[in-house]
């Protein structure tokens, strides 16, 4: 399998709430994460970033979807870019509020370089999180 096909499957895997035990297989052991945006400042591994996912999209956010925009990869750097737009709506108990019925589509991109073994060694996701929170009706 090619590093992209890896990358590719790694992101449908993460982006449709599979958590760790779906996604694992993709990733190289202690793999880092990296964002600029808060809730994720604390998360460090890609391991943790799996798992907020699943415990976001399975939890507060019902009906979660996402539309894969464009995707890439850049042989000779090793990285995969994703752009897409998740979407989801507030109706479950959980998050910091009670359940406000509200929307998002937020744009983000993944940023995945690979191992010489294809396997996911660092993650980097570009998110305008205050914007999906005030569209939530969180901040």
């Amino acid at each position: 399998m090619s590093k992209f096909q890896t990358a590719t499957d790694f992101f449908h895997a993460c982006e449709t709430l599979k958590g760790w035990e779906g996604c694992k297989e993709f990733v190289a052991e202690g793999a880092l994460f990296t964002a600029q945006c808060e809730p994720l400042t604390e998360l460090t591994t890609v391991q943790e970033y799996c798992e907020w996912m699943a415990a976001a999209g399975n939890g507060p956010l019902k009906g979660c979807s996402y539309k894969l925009h464009s995707s890439s990869y850049d042989e000779q750097e090793q990285t995969a870019l994703f752009f897409a737009t998740f979407s989801a709506t507030h109706v479950g108990e959980g998050g910091p509020v009670e359940p406000t019925q509200k929307q998002t589509n937020t744009d983000y991109v993944y940023a995945l370089t690979m191992n010489e073994a294809g396997k996911v060694e660092k993650m980097c996701k570009i998110w305008n999180a205050s914007w999906a929170l005030k569209e939530l009706g969180w901040g």
